[in-house]
């Protein structure tokens, strides 16, 4: 053979269900693409972690043959040799009412982790299950290098077991427990602020909240946005008892009914979710009210569909996709100990 000829390409060989018995195909391994490439494997293991010392061309290369060959990291002997298992774990809520919003969040942190070393493993809880469980799991049995929370609340525990634990985590929300640690969050407090406004310059005086729920953070702070912004703006305001907008909409809306029997009922309303808006403005059309003349709506949403639902309805979007996107970069620089706790917040926009 020609030495001065690139290697033949290595034909992608599928692993055995039976591991590499003898006159088995063995799977495909670092060396394998670096054969492929003339390139080291020290170099090749470093491309497909995407170090920042390695060029795009020759990562885009590497990737490319690791494809082509059908290679996958072998994740036991990756942890017997580094202690990692390149995996991350999303641990989020399987509420029918939260999963349009969560699937966004999974579709943009499973791209965002597309061209890393690192794989996604997501882990549901329902309502009746204890939410320290699955932190638990992970943490005992080792089987994440980081993880991913949601729906955070001012003083969560999962937080401080996993800080306590030392293991890397990140979260879509705030807290207030004095812990530095990577976040994403959506500016709540000036989502219903803004709310209140445009409410205001449309002629409302008597608001009403769909808020999340209260113990939540973001729902603290939708709340705190409503009261001082009405206080400032002199107008009256209150938050629907017995529902928040994790309710089912059958429940929301018979709440919204008994609201508008009352005397002085709301003429602006906010909410909190795509699913809660729904629900209000099917309230408000059962009561013969019609939306944008007899009453308002502000509504955020993380999908571009309450404007098809409704164009009357005030929307501020979201962007789910820019939180998975920070979230997946916050994580891996804290399992790589590279640098302190990345932060970002969401300021929301509307026009007035």
């Amino acid at each position: 053979m020609d030495s001065n000829q690139p290697p033949d390409r290595v034909e992608k060989q599928e692993p055995d269900s039976h591991g590499s018995g003898r006159g088995l195909p063995k799977r495909p391994t670092l060396k394998t693409i670096a054969t492929i490439t003339g390139l080291s494997i020290a170099t090749v293991s470093r491309a497909l972690k995407d170090a920042a010392d390695i060029g795009e061309a020759t990562k885009l290369r590497v990737r490319e043959i690791a494809n082509e060959i059908g290679y996958r990291p072998n994740r036991a002997g990756v942890r017997l040799r580094t202690g990692k298992t390149n995996v991350i774990c999303l641990v989020m809520s399987a509420e029918s009412h939260v999963m349009n919003h969560t699937a966004q969040l999974i579709y943009s942190i499973s791209t965002a982790l597309r061209n890393t070393s690192y794989h996604l493993n997501v882990t549901p809880y329902s309502a009746d299950d204890d939410p320290m469980e699955p932190i638990r799991y992970i943490v005992e049995t080792g089987s994440a290098d980081g993880v991913i929370l949601n729906q955070i609340k001012p003083e969560d525990p999962r937080i401080r077991y996993l800080s306590e634990h030392g293991v890397p985590f990140a979260t879509h929300g705030r807290t207030e427990m004095g812990i530095a640690h990577p976040y994403f969050d959506f500016d709540n407090e000036s989502f219903t602020e803004l709310g209140v406004e445009k409410l205001v310059s449309l002629g409302r005086r008597n608001l009403a909240l769909l808020s999340p729920p209260p113990e939540q953070t973001y729902g603290k702070h939708m709340i705190d946005g409503l009261v001082a912004a009405a206080k400032r703006l002199g107008v009256d305001c209150r938050t629907l008892e017995l529902v928040t907008s994790d309710s089912n909409m059958t429940e929301i809306e018979a709440a919204i009914s008994r609201t508008m029997q009352e005397p002085n009922p709301p003429d602006g309303f906010i909410s909190g979710g795509t699913s809660g808006a729904m629900a209000i403005v099917n309230a408000l059309e059962n009561e013969g009210l019609q939306l944008g003349k007899d009453v308002d709506l502000v509504a955020k949403e993380a999908l571009h569909f309450l404007v098809h639902f409704r164009k009357e309805i005030i929307v501020v979007q979201e962007n789910v996709g820019q939180a998975g996107t920070f979230l997946v970069k916050a994580l891996t620089a804290s399992i790589e100990k590279d640098g302190p706790p990345q932060q970002d917040l969401e300021v929301p926009v509307l026009d007035l």
